[in-house]
């Protein structure tokens, strides 16, 4: 099978793989080669394939998984990946860190610009 990947921006991984596991709203499910096509709402978690060299793991955001024939085909919002299951949780981690670092700076700058255009407004009106 020929598993694609896809983040907002880029196409985060193209392999041929012979078995997905992953977990939907319902529950984990495992694609294999003869599966009947099917689509699943995924949850965050872990998504596993398989490929010749082995067992593969990635962390997943939400997303959309689709399997027409031989492909499979996921969307999804954010992913990291590791061949280890305690690197991948490491991984995460760090991630979800910086992600809450980022949003912190970023609601510090919109709150000094809610500050600044009340005390601008305040002015307007004390010059009327």
């Amino acid at each position: 099978m020929k598993l694609k990947i896809l983040l907002p921006a880029e196409v985060f991984l193209v392999e041929e793989v012979s078995k997905v596991v992953a977990e939907a709203e319902n529950g984990y499910f495992c694609l294999l080669p003869h599966h009947v096509d099917f689509t699943a709402s995924l949850v965050p978690g872990v998504f596993a394939y398989q490929t010749g060299e082995g067992e593969h793991y990635l962390a997943i955001d939400v997303g959309t998984l689709v399997k027409k024939g031989p492909d499979i085909l996921v969307s999804i919002r954010n992913a990291a990946k590791s061949d280890e299951l305690g690197h991948l949780r490491d991984i995460v981690v760090r991630q979800f860190e910086e992600i809450d670092e980022r949003e912190k700076k970023a609601r510090s700058a919109a709150a000094k610009l809610e500050i600044d255009l009340l005390r601008r407004f305040m002015e307007m009106r004390e010059h009327e």
